[in-house]
């Protein structure tokens, strides 16, 4: 297994593929690459046609899949706010890649959900099963094919990200193998001698105590601990310091624990999703998520030096908890609400994984939603980097 990644800020689609495409073939010490991963900056939208072409010509036949980006990552760098293109190339022996494309109306239901999804996919349903998959955020509706591959590739991993650069229907661009598309996702499953680990820094520390929702509606949440909701957040506010209270009121998020078995609760226990608003009237709070009665949950603020301690908690978590394992390649999916406008420089999280896990082979791009998972299930996620470590199988 042999990783590489490049990238190009020339002014041209076509310069920049030229540029990128030799950089990662020097890297790739001229192996051939069976899989090609392109994050491409939207700001080439005239050219974004061309990119299959450009990319088989210069890299031959493997399998290419990629995705449009408001920012792209390659090569060591992470570029916003100009014109760039992000590869990564990967030789990858023993391992079947089989890529797709798919919309909602492919995404099954009913008794032969199985057997519709390995047609679909192109890879029975299995353990050891791993997908990239890119989604465009304003015409697939991701979750339900998160579940699905979830409950029927059990064993496997699912990372990536929803296309971004555009800010509307047919404004992102979708690639895989010699095609383009403007909606659905597409995706690689990757099965044999391969394995994917993945890191989720969701930017967010709690603050209080964690508490059992005792009264909800969907996404209203009408008490927590025995009391109107509206009044766990007023007790927490008044306790808070003036930092904290300032972050409350314009960064507060809500933390859902996925495991209810476990009895402690540490940061990547929780799913963080947006707190909507407080119903006047009743005090409920709503969430942008579905919020079961008898969950455990706790209130989470978000900001630059929060996000950087998440990251580093849980890259160092990854590293001590992998010693002596060694990826060959990662992927990283980072919001648009991170990068040079949260931390006010470029390359944070880059540099975060460096530090952690060395000088990995490391491409991928700004996202509208980043794919990973949160206690062994995929979701997709706001304002978070998501990580994806590639390394040979440890039965091989």
């Amino acid at each position: 297994m042999n990783w590489a990644s490049s990238i190009s800020i020339a002014p041209t689609l076509e310069d920049a593929a030229c540029e990128a495409i030799d950089l990662l073939s020097a890297r790739l010490e001229r192996r051939p690459a069976d899989l090609v991963l392109a994050f491409v900056s939207n700001l080439y939208r005239d050219e974004h046609e061309r990119l299959p072409g450009l990319i088989r010509r210069g890299l031959g036949s493997g399998v290419l899949l990629g995705c449009s980006g408001g920012g792209v990552i390659g090569g060591g760098s992470e570029v916003e706010h100009q014109p760039a293109l992000a590869l990564v190339g990967a030789s990858l022996p023993d391992v079947e890649i089989a890529p797709f494309q798919i919309d909602n109306a492919d995404v099954p239901s009913g008794p032969d959900c199985a057997s519709e999804l390995a047609r679909v996919l192109g890879v029975a349903p299995a353990e050891d099963v791993h997908f990239i998959l890119l989604p465009e955020p304003f015409s697939f509706d991701t979750e339900p094919l998160l579940g699905l591959l979830d409950s029927y590739y059990p064993g496997g991993r699912t990372i990536g990200g929803l296309a971004s650069g555009g800010t509307g229907p047919s404004e992102n661009a979708l690639y895989v193998g010699a095609s383009m598309y403007q909606r659905g996702a597409v995706g690689v499953a990757l099965r044999g001698n391969i394995e994917v680990d993945t890191v989720v820094a969701q930017g967010c520390r709690p603050v209080g105590d964690p508490m059992f929702v005792t009264a909800a509606t969907g996404t209203m949440v009408h008490e927590i601990d025995g009391r109107a909701s509206i009044d766990v957040l007023r007790e927490l506010y008044v306790g808070l310091d003036a930092r904290d209270k300032e972050l409350f009121r314009h960064s507060l998020f809500f933390g859902i624990v996925m495991d209810q078995q476990r009895q402690q609760y540490r940061r990547g226990d929780f799913l963080i999703r947006n707190l909507l608003g407080v119903d006047d009237d009743t005090g409920a709070l709503s969430v942008a998520a579905t919020v079961a009665e008898r969950s455990v949950v706790q209130l989470h603020l978000r900001d630059a030096r929060t996000s950087s301690e998440d990251i580093d908690e849980m890259l160092a978590g990854y590293s001590r908890a992998n010693e002596g394992v060694r990826a060959e390649g990662a992927l990283l999916f980072s919001c648009l609400g991170r990068g040079e406008g949260l931390y006010g420089r470029s390359g944070h999280d880059s540099d975060a994984l460096r530090r952690y896990l060395g000088e990995l082979p490391l491409g991928g791009f700004f996202c509208n939603g980043e794919i990973g998972e949160v206690a062994g299930r995929s979701f997709v996620h706001g304002y978070t980097s998501s990580f994806g470590l590639f390394r040979a199988a440890t039965h091989a």
